[in-house]
C-alpha cells in the first residue's frame, strides 16, 4: 500500500486492479455474447420487431446459423480487454490520490466520469470497427459493401483511408455523455460494497454478494442511458433513416426516433441490452473481485483494497 505522503497512480495494486477488471469483462463477455449480438441486431435492423430475446436468438440461428451469433467476438473481447484495463487502471489509480477517508459516493462518481472520458477518447475507433464488423449479416450503406477486413487493425486502416480520421471517432459525442453509464455503475458499486464491508467488520462476502451488486449497478446505470446507447451504436454502424442526412448528429437521431417511433422506439432492444449488460457486468465484477484478491493474497500476502 502507498503511503499518503507519497501518494502514486502508478503503482502494482493499480496495475493488479487494472489486470483484474481486463480480465474479468473477457471472462463475462465471453460467456454472454450472444445476447450482445441480439442487442445490436435490435438497435440497427429497423425492419427486425423487438421480441424476447430467446425468440431473437432462435431466429438468427434459423436463417443465419449457429455462428452468427458469435460473429465479431474475436475483435470485441480484444477491445473490451483495452478499454476495461484503461477504465479500471484511471479510476483506481486516481481513487490512490485521495485519502480514504475522503472516499465517498460523489468522489466514486467524479472519479469514475474523469476514468470514463479517457476510455472514450482512446477507445472509440475500436467500437466503430467492432460495430461494423458484428453487423456485416445485415444490409449496409452502398459505399460499405466492398468492406472485406476482419480483424481490428485491418478495420482501422480500412476506414481512415476510404472514410477518413473523423469516422473513426463517430459517436463520441453520445459516448462521452455516456459517460454517465460506467460513473452511475462504479458510484453505486463501491458505495454498496463499502456498506457492506461495514457492515461485515471487514470480512469477505460470499462470491454470489459480488454478483449481485454487480447486476443492480448495471441495472440502474442501464435504464438510465439506454437511449444514448441506441443512438451511439447507430451513429457508430450509419442510420438509414431516409429523411435524415447521413452525418445527422445524436440529437437530430434522437428526435427522430422519438417523433416516427415514440418512447418505445427508444427503448428498442432494452430487454436485451438489460440481460445482457447486467449478467456481464455481474460476472465482471465477480470474476475481477476472485482474481484480484488472488493476486494479492499469493503476491502480496494482504488483502484487496477496497
Amino acid at each position: 500500500m502507498v503511503s499518503g505522503h507519497n501518494r502514486n497512480i502508478f503503482t502494482y495494486d493499480t496495475l493488479v486492479h487494472a489486470i483484474s477488471g481486463a480480465a474479468g469483462s473477457v471472462i463475462a463477455m465471453a460467456a454472454f455474447y450472444p445476447l450482445d449480438t441480439v442487442r445490436s441486431r435490435l438497435q440497427l435492423e429497423e425492419g427486425r420487431q423487438s421480441k424476447s430475446t430467446l425468440t431473437t436468438i432462435r431466429e438468427l440461428v434459423a436463417k443465419e446459423g449457429p455462428c452468427t451469433l458469435y460473429r465479431g467476438m474475436v475483435p470485441v473481447l480484444q477491445s473490451l480487454c483495452a478499454s476495461n484495463f484503461i477504465y479500471f487502471y484511471t479510476f483506481h489509480g486516481l481513487k490512490e490520490l485521495r485519502s480514504r477517508r475522503s472516499q465517498t459516493a460523489s468522489s466514486d462518481l467524479f472519479i469514475a466520469s474523469i476514468a470514463g472520458v479517457i476510455n472514450v477518447l482512446t477507445t472509440t475507433p475500436l467500437w466503430v470497427v467492432n460495430t461494423r464488423l458484428k453487423m456485416r449479416g445485415i444490409e449496409i450503406t452502398p459505399e460499405r459493401n466492398n468492406n472485406e477486413y476482419t480483424t481490428l487493425y485491418d478495420g482501422l486502416m480500412h476506414i481512415w483511408k476510404y472514410e477518413g480520421l473523423k469516422q473513426l471517432w463517430a459517436g463520441t459525442l453520445p459516448s462521452l455523455m455516456l459517460v454517465a453509464n460506467p460513473a452511475i455503475q462504479f458510484m453505486t458499486y463501491e458505495s454498496i460494497k463499502r456498506r457492506l464491508n461495514v457492515s461485515l467488520g471487514g470480512a469477505q462476502p460470499p462470491a454470489w454478494v459480488f454478483f449481485a451488486i454487480g447486476a443492480i449497478a448495471k441495472t440502474i446505470a442501464t435504464t438510465l442511458t439506454y437511449p444514448l446507447q441506441l443512438v451511439q451504436t447507430k451513429l457508430r454502424h450509419g442510420h438509414k433513416y431516409p429523411n435524415l442526412p447521413p452525418n445527422a448528429g445524436t440529437l437530430q437521431i434522437l428526435f427522430y426516433i422519438l417523433k416516427k417511433q415514440g418512447i418505445a422506439g427508444l427503448y428498442k432492444g432494452m430487454e436485451a441490452k438489460l440481460l445482457q449488460t447486467v449478467l456481464t457486468a455481474a460476472l465482471m465484477f465477480l470474476a475481477y473481485e476472485k482474481i484480484a484478491r488472488f493476486v494479492f493474497r499469493i503476491l502480496l500476502h494482504k488483502p484487496i483494497l477496497s
